[in-house]
């Protein structure tokens, strides 16, 4: 590898930490199209983190500099002698940098998924023991659905292998029983498709990457489309209106940190998409086709550089 490959990737990495993920969340085209656009969100966040420990990997590539016997070398001595010290400093620190950004990711992932197991679990444990729904013939035949007791209209998961779906007393009183029943699916949706995985996975790269490279809207996007992608299941059982009708009843509803709520901020414009056509074949199949380029080509563009050392380091 030299050092354009290093460039090339250092500065791809930080586009799809910043720059892209900044146009791609002011498009209006995901809002009708969230299934391709979150896959294509998703390609972007896997490409950046591919990419930069490509670039790091390509500069520190360079230490394999040919011994007397014309394999890479992997003695400091020999590395010395042929960079020079201030050159084989460089490439040794690189090659930490890049070795700490690995054990930063891995360290994040673990730490998002600790912190969200155990918030989720001392929340299902209260629910479980502020459980009202005795008293409510309409969820019986839902054992993992929970009831507060609250006036305020409450709609929300916990997902995970003992998930839970809470409701409130002023949701039953407030929604008919084709609106509780958009609720429900729009919930089961959550849980069924593991959408909190693909959140935390966007949760751990945010917080792994430094702050002055990392973008917020990659984020915030990402919880939108999870949400639009829970309202089409919704819609495709009881039709739109019933939906809107208990999205913005519940709009108001206040989330603890690791559920996933029907309503929320994004209420309004996911009622207002409620009203729009649905997703553009052509514009999702672009959008299959760029997630799919964006992850194949640099993965190419470093494999093959790569199986080259490995096939001049052991081909004597």
């Amino acid at each position: 590898m030299n050092a354009l490959t290093a460039l090339f990737f250092g500065i791809l990495a930080l586009l799809l930490a910043g720059p892209v993920p900044g146009l791609l969340s002011r498009a209006a085209w995901p809002h009708r199209n969230p299934r391709a656009a979150l896959v294509l969100w998703q390609a972007i966040a896997l490409a950046a983190v591919l990419s930069a420990f490509s670039s790091g990997l390509a500069i520190a590539s360079r230490l394999l500099v040919p011994g007397v016997d014309g394999r890479p070398t992997t003695e400091p001595l020999r590395e010395i002698e042929a960079l020079g010290l201030p050159l084989w400093l460089t490439y040794v620190v690189v090659l930490a940098l890049t070795l700490l950004i690995g054990a930063r990711l891995i360290y994040s992932i673990l730490r998002v998924a600790v912190r969200t197991r155990r918030r989720r679990s001392r929340h299902r444990m209260l629910v479980d023991l502020l459980d009202n729904r005795d008293t409510r013939d309409v969820v019986r035949r839902h054992p993992h659905v929970r009831i507060l007791a609250s006036a305020d209209p409450i709609a929300y998961c916990l997902p995970g292998l003992r998930h839970r779906v809470v409701l409130s007393d002023g949701t039953l009183d407030n929604l008919s029983d084709t609106e509780l029943r958009a609720v429900l699916c729009h919930e089961h949706s959550h849980l069924r498709a593991r959408h909190d995985l693909v959140l935390e996975a966007f949760t751990a790269v945010y917080e792994a990457f430094p702050r002055w490279v990392r973008s917020g809207s990659a984020l915030g996007s990402v919880q939108t489309l999870v949400e639009m992608l829970a309202d089409d299941s919704a819609v495709r059982v009881t039709g739109p209106t019933p939906l809107a009708r208990a999205l913005v009843a519940c709009a108001g509803t206040t989330t603890p940190k690791g559920a996933l709520a029907a309503g929320g901020p994004s209420t309004v414009l996911r009622v207002r998409r409620l009203a729009d056509p649905g997703p553009d074949l052509r514009i999702s199949a672009a959008a299959y086709i760029a997630a799919a380029a964006i992850l194949v080509v640099p993965t190419v563009a470093v494999a093959v550089p790569w199986l080259t050392e490995l096939n001049r380091l052991f081909a004597h």
